[in-house]
Order: structure tokens, then C-alpha cells, then sequence
């Protein structure tokens, strides 16, 4: 087999959630499998060394304009001339039009889901791309030979919605083999040194988008902090000056400004360092597909706080503390027990650990090798 693999947001320098995903199936694909051959198709850009180099990898900068048109028409016309089998789309969308059987990765349908949250907040790159998306994802499915989705709970989303059958799967995201406890005291202060941190603090892992619920976090640690005996921190990562203060102005709170730690972006191979010096970590997000930050909280030996909706309460087991994403005094009740109580404190460090451990990416990567033998089986059947 030849398998197309869209990555083209790989070599960009700021990566987030669906590139990690990506780039951790291609160096997983590469330890599995020495048989079959791959090519990956990517954007010219900066971080251009990501992938490793493997044999039966070939690496395609295609230039071909902004996401749209790079997607719509350089993507299928590559894959075409370089004789692809199969191309695997992994960032919730693809080509309507491709002469080249496509798996596509649907992480999540948030963009088509009618929720008022998501209308009323959020930048306008993201509105824009969500537009793109809701015109984009409905053609791509119904000509894609699997849907591939992250959970359980998204698979019945997706179901439910676009009314799939059986070429819907869902196959779990894993956690980095970095993320875990690190004892070495002199990598955690480099990391302290290097982003500034503070001596006691909650880490929250939020960005500009609607569905990290930052505005119910940050009232939950100012009543917080506001009540403790003991003075907390909040760092948070590359989030915009303007938009915090925005938020910190409408819930009345301004006063934490200063409590309030931004490192700028950190590359995910700080992440863990940074993770590992938290007393808690904050994810009680209002959707998510799937979460992966809860896995990587857990891995690093910290308490983690999480949501009742959605896929979290899949993914976290009882292994985090689950609380109501909509409801602050529940995220700063949840704090305050796992600061005060020692006992429930290492307890859910403990089982975190082991929870962490049924993630793994090697097993994701196998599931699509599988997948990929499975199409490719069935178009040469017919």
C-alpha cells in the first residue's frame, strides 16, 4: 500500500491539538510498520525537522496558498501524481472532490453543533474556519470510506448527527511518552527558570476558545485564592494580554491580574517540566472529543480537575476529580479538597498514573494501520 497522510500544519512552529495528533501517528506509523509506504503532504514552514526520517516515509512540501485552497486542490492533485492508495485527512476536514480513497479524522463536530456559546464568542479565525468547516465536512463524510472520531461519546455525536453506519470508528488518542513523573531537580528548576514560574501554583491549560470555559476557572481561583490561608499562583500559557483582561473586567475580578502567570507559548516537550510543578491541574472544560491535557496531567503524577460532560468523564475515569464546568463554586470546592486532603489528594496522583497507562499511541497507530488494510482490501475487492 501507499498511504497519503495530510499534515499540513506539521512544520508549523506554534503547534496545537490535532498536529500533535498527527505528528505522534506518523512517528508511531514509522516504528510499526517498515512494509507499506507513506507520504506525507505538508506546508512549507519553519519547523521543518518534526518528522523523522524513515525509509518508506517520503516527505511533500506542497505551497498551494492559504488552508482552503491548499486542502481543496493541491492536496487531491498531489496525492493523485504521487500514486496514493489510500489519503488520510487528520484535522476534521478534506478534499470534496479526490480521485484517492480518504479516511477522514472527524475529532470532533463541534463547528456544526447548534450552541449558542460557540456563536456569540470565540475569534474570528476560528468563526471563519468553523464556516469553512460546516461546508467542507458534510460532502468529505459521505464520500469518505471511514470516519475515523477520538471517543465513544464523539462517535454517537457524529452518528447522531450525519447519521453514519459502520465506516464510523472511534479509535483513542494516546499520551507522550515525556509526559511522566520527573524526579530530576535540576531539569524542573531550568523549566521554572526558563518561563518564569512561580513557587506554588495551579496550572490551567485555556485558550481563547469558548469551550475552555476560562472565564468560570479564573472566578473559581480568585474566590479561591481569596479565601486560602495559603497564596496561590495561576499560570497560564500563550494567552492574549487583552482578551484575559477582557475576561478578568466581565466577571468582575480584575484584582487577580497579578496572580496571574503567562509563560507565552512552550513547546510540548517543556510541557511535562511545567505540569510537574503544579499542584493542580485545571481542565474542566465545557466540550471536549476527547482531552488528551487530562491524560497528560494524570501521567505527570498531579491532581487533575476535569468536567462531567461530554467525553472527559470517558477519558478521566475515576482517576480525576469530576466537577460541573458551568458552575465555578464547583471548580474552586474541587480545588480546596484537593489541597486540604492529603489522603484524595494522592490518591488521584496514584490512580492518574495507571489511568495514563491505557492510552498509548503505538495502539492508535496500530487501530489505523488496520484501518488502512481494511480500505485498502475493500477497493481492490471491487
Amino acid at each position: 500500500m501507499k498511504i497519503g497522510i495530510e499534515g499540513q500544519r506539521l512544520y508549523r512552529k506554534k503547534k496545537h491539538g490535532m498536529d500533535m495528533v498527527a505528528l505522534e501517528l506518523i512517528k508511531n506509523l514509522q516504528l510499526i510498520d517498515q512494509t507499506n509506504e507513506y507520504v506525507v503532504f505538508v506546508k512549507p514552514d519553519e519547523d521543518n525537522t518534526c518528522i523523522p526520517t524513515a525509509s518508506n516515509f517520503k516527505i511533500v512540501e506542497l505551497g498551494g496558498g492559504p488552508y482552503p485552497t491548499w486542502e481543496q486542490f493541491a492536496l487531491p492533485k498531489a496525492a493523485k501524481a504521487e500514486g496514493c492508495d489510500i489519503l488520510h485527512c487528520t484535522s476534521n476536514t478534506g478534499p470534496i472532490r479526490s480521485s484517492v480513497p480518504l479516511i477522514t479524522i472527524l475529532h470532533d463536530i463541534i463547528y456544526l453543533e447548534s450552541v449558542s456559546i460557540f456563536k456569540k464568542a470565540g475569534t474570528w479565525y476560528q468563526k471563519i474556519g468553523n464556516m469553512y468547516r460546516r461546508w467542507v465536512v458534510p460532502p468529505v463524510v459521505k464520500r469518505s470510506k471511514r470516519v475515523v472520531t477520538v471517543s465513544n461519546f464523539e462517535k454517537e455525536r457524529i452518528k447522531n448527527f450525519m447519521g453514519l453506519g459502520d465506516n464510523l470508528v472511534a479509535i483513542y488518542n494516546g499520551v507522550g511518552e515525556h509526559f511522566k513523573k520527573i524526579t530530576d531537580q535540576n531539569v524542573l528548576a531550568a523549566t521554572k527558570q526558563k518561563y518564569n514560574l512561580p513557587d506554588n501554583f495551579l496550572f490551567f491549560l485555556g485558550n481563547t476558545d469558548p469551550k475552555k470555559n476560562t472565564p468560570n476557572v479564573l472566578k473559581a481561583f480568585a474566590e479561591f485564592n481569596e479565601k486560602s490561608a495559603v497564596k496561590y499562583k495561576l499560570v497560564m500559557l500563550d494567552y492574549e494580554e487583552n482578551a484575559l483582561q477582557k475576561i478578568l473586567n466581565d466577571i468582575g475580578h480584575s484584582e487577580i491580574r497579578k496572580d496571574i502567570f503567562l509563560t507565552g507559548y512552550v513547546v510540548n516537550t517543556d510541557l511535562p517540566a511545567i505540569i510537574n510543578q503544579c499542584k493542580v491541574f485545571l481542565y474542566p472544560s465545557l466540550r471536549e472529543s476527547f482531552g488528551i491535557p487530562i491524560l497528560e496531567g494524570m501521567a505527570c503524577g498531579v491532581p487533575v480537575i476535569t468536567s462531567n460532560t461530554s467525553s472527559m468523564p470517558e477519558i478521566a475515569g475515576d482517576a480525576a476529580f469530576i466537577v460541573d464546568p458551568h458552575k465555578s463554586d464547583e471548580i474552586k470546592l474541587a480545588i480546596e479538597k484537593i489541597l486540604e486532603d492529603d489522603k484524595l489528594n494522592e490518591q488521584l496522583c496514584e490512580k492518574g498514573i495507571e489511568r495514563a497507562k491505557r492510552f498509548s499511541w503505538r495502539i492508535m497507530a496500530e487501530q489505523n494501520l488496520k484501518l488502512y488494510q481494511e480500505v485498502y482490501n475493500e477497493i481492490h475487492k471491487s
